[in-house]
């Protein structure tokens, strides 16, 4: 008789269940952010979500699948700060009030902290295969935002066709990851908005004249 793979059934919880949880990781992503994954326990977590060790093994089997809780969050958390722009980002001033938006960010929290998403990667990526994986799904998604904007104008005949959109796309994260780190590390802003200054600009340089230059006046 030939088996069958069981498909694995997600764990349910109940309202104040869920709500501990939660808690739980919001309390782990906070501090993975401030001291890294390495320097941040179980011990540390439980304090701060003012939980017991065995509460957190209830909803964790071991500190990875905290991580990974932790991983999908940052992921939320990232993405749902620039939800008004990703999906929207099919012009040039659009792409500039997104890289206004990214730039404020910034400033607002001092240049502190970089890219909780790239944080974790440089931490993780050599050391788990399953939190690189989930890393790389939340950068996906976030390109996808990107390229989805640049689709569009290309869809509409304003980007040249000689444009790649999932290309600049790429680019347009790899500038703005490589920005973070540099703001980070000088407590200054200008790298970042440098770096997507430069990409825009680049962005700007394929559309097609004849889609941003009104027609001539009829004599």
């Amino acid at each position: 008789m030939a088996m069958v793979n069981a498909v694995p059934v997600p764990r349910t919880f109940t309202r104040k269940g869920s709500a501990t949880r939660d808690r739980i990781v919001a309390a782990a992503a906070a501090l993975i952010f401030k001291r890294g994954v390495a320097q941040t326990t179980t011990e540390n977590v439980c304090d701060a979500a003012g939980v017991s060790t065995s509460q957190l093994y209830h909803y964790f089997k071991d500190k990875m699948a905290l991580v990974r809780a932790v991983i999908d969050r940052q992921t939320e958390n990232v993405l749902g700060a620039q939800r008004e722009y990703l999906g929207r980002l099919d012009s040039i001033p659009r792409l500039r009030a997104w890289r206004d938006h990214i730039v404020g960010s910034q400033l607002s929290g001092g240049c502190k902290g970089g890219c909780p998403l790239g944080t974790l990667s440089s931490e993780l990526s050599e050391r788990s295969e399953e939190a690189r994986g989930d890393i790389a799904l939340g950068f996906a998604r976030w390109e996808d935002g990107i390229l989805s904007g640049l689709q569009a104008m290309r869809d509409r005949g304003e980007l040249s066709k000689k444009a790649d959109p999932r290309q600049l796309a790429l680019a347009t994260l790899a500038a703005l990851q490589g920005g973070l780190v540099l703001t980070q590390l000088r407590r200054d802003p200008e790298p970042l908005r440098a770096a997507l200054d430069a990409i825009i600009d680049h962005i700007e340089s394929l559309v097609r004249a004849e889609s941003i230059t009104p027609p001539a006046a009829k004599g």
